[in-house]
């Protein structure tokens, strides 16, 4: 089985006009100013999904400061796992600040979605004020059958890039220490926090409910990653991700067949660790 565990999905309307909505959302604004940034709906992903042999992917839409638009956004996201209830699995998403988050992640929970995410933190950091807003979220999840949790995280280092933050690897550490008891995937390899599962104290013990999605790795990273993830004992918290639109699934089989790892850890990285953590 082969499941997307990082895919965007919007609805027609944000699709055709992109533009009306850069205004009051300075986040979106970032990563889809650019035509060459592209948009995506749910048959769009499921022909991608046929073509590339996806069985199962995650979808989610964008973290969107108005409540509007996020229940818009969500309320999408569960027309379209409805419509294709064996192919797609959704996460809400939506802006930790609005005042309306809380009750929103309940709703969708309750409708049936999968977890939440990808929760993003674009023009600001993971600070103390930050974690703040995430406790009550957190908590949810934890109550809700131990539901993850998908943050956005990026390397603190190396070139610059739409959708490239501020956060530092001391505060995606400080997350998983405030929040030990959820199951946390962090998007883009995790930053790189990953590498740390080398330390011989306390850093496997706080990151043992970390897992890490490979969203954007063809640009980002040596196919030899997948290798290092081995070697470090982190292969079984490895999930396949494409950021869909952003990237065909291939490209992330081409640097699989040249990362070195056996066919055994391919099937774990592709499916297998999404397989438990979904309890499919």
């Amino acid at each position: 089985m082969i499941i997307d565990f990082h895919t965007h999905i919007f609805p027609r309307k944000i699709r055709s006009n992109r533009e009306n909505y850069f205004k009051d959302e300075p986040g979106f604004k970032l990563l889809y100013d650019s035509p060459k940034a592209k948009l995506s709906g749910a048959k769009e992903l499921i022909n991608t999904m046929n073509k590339y042999r996806v069985d199962i992917s995650v979808v989610f839409g964008f973290p969107w400061k108005s409540g509007y638009l996020a229940k818009k956004n969500n309320d999408y996201i569960l027309k379209c796992v409805a419509k294709y209830p064996n192919r797609l699995r959704g996460f809400a998403c939506f802006d930790l600040s609005w005042q309306g988050a809380y009750n929103e992640a309940q709703r969708c929970i309750n409708a049936g979605l999968s977890g939440i995410g990808e929760l993003a933190f674009y023009l600001s950091k993971i600070d103390k004020s930050s974690l703040l807003l995430l406790e009550p979220i957190m908590e949810i999840c934890r109550k809700s059958g131990d539901l993850p949790v998908m943050i956005h995280t990026n390397e603190p280092v190396g070139h610059n890039y739409s959708g490239k933050t501020k956060i530092t690897l001391k505060q995606i550490y400080n997350l998983a220490l405030y929040f030990p008891d959820n199951k946390i995937i962090l998007a883009h390899f995790g930053g790189g926090i990953f590498f740390y599962n080398l330390l011989k104290k306390e850093t496997k013990k706080v990151l043992k409910n970390i897992w890490y999605d490979t969203a954007a790795s063809p640009f980002l990273y040596d196919p030899a990653i997948y290798k290092i993830a081995f070697e470090i004992g982190v292969i079984e918290k490895i999930l396949f991700g494409t950021d869909y639109p952003l990237l065909k699934p291939q490209r992330y089989y081409q640097d699989l067949d040249n990362s070195g790892i056996s066919e055994i850890n391919k099937k774990k990285i592709i499916g297998e660790n999404a397989v438990k953590l979904l309890k499919l």
